[in-house]
């Protein structure tokens, strides 16, 4: 039997990967500002903007198998440089916008489904210049864990934190030979996450296969957060 499965955010970037990977086998709900790259057959499309809009529980499946928050930001830049306004719009999009769509899809997630959040290594790792996403993201993790304990054994809530992913959204930090070059000289493993490493990582958290893994955060992050090879 296909699940259902729905993904906030998924026309770009790591969202779109999943997407894609998850059609193949899935029925898979999109909702986003737009479709573009969404090319899967098992996929449909909800145009929602999650800073703006109320997700209408009518146009998603009855019960939902899978489910997935992908909108963030990276606002990296030293403290003094950071307004309040961008603080609170980082929390807006990372979280509170996040916990709206839960609070309207938690009735429908089935028996045995499993819910996938994104964070980031940096809450776990100390980084310069990222006070606010880390904050933002910081509170992503501290919720997921207590969804888990809440909702377990009904619903699995796992997070994923990644490093630097070559995405859309980390474009500016990625746009030039030599940005790549140090940003991959970083990392144990010499180069800069592909949208595939975290989606691949995304749809076996909301498989079968990771049928006894709840409440983690998941490092998908080239080694950066445990190892120290420099």
């Amino acid at each position: 039997m296909k699940k259902n499965i729905v993904l906030i955010g998924g026309s770009h970037g790591i969202g779109l990967e999943m997407a894609n990977k998850l059609s193949q086998n899935h029925n898979v709900c999109v909702a986003s500002r737009t479709k573009e790259g969404l090319d899967g057959s098992n996929t449909t499309h909800i145009p929602f903007d999650a800073t703006r809009d109320e997700l209408d529980s009518d146009q998603i499946p009855e019960k939902i198998h899978g489910f997935a928050y992908c909108p963030g930001t990276i606002n990296l830049k030293p403290l003094k440089m950071l307004s309040m306004e961008t603080f609170k719009e980082d929390m807006d999009i990372n979280f509170f916008s996040m916990v709206k769509v839960v609070k309207t899809i938690m009735p429908k997630m089935a028996e045995h489904s499993s819910m996938v959040f994104f964070s980031t290594v940096a809450v776990g790792v100390g980084m310069p210049f990222h006070t606010s996403v880390a904050a933002a993201k910081g509170a992503i993790e501290g919720f997921a864990k207590a969804l888990a304990a809440e909702y377990a054994p009904k619903v699995r809530v796992n997070c994923i934190a990644p490093s630097l992913v070559d995405t859309p959204l980390a474009s500016r930090l990625l746009n030039n030979d030599k940005k790549k070059e140090t940003m991959s000289e970083r990392h144990p493993l010499k180069r800069v996450g592909k949208p595939g490493d975290i989606a691949e990582t995304a749809v076996f958290l909301l498989n079968g296969g990771s049928s006894w893994i709840t409440g983690q955060i998941l490092g998908v992050d080239g080694g950066i957060s445990t190892l120290n090879i420099n």
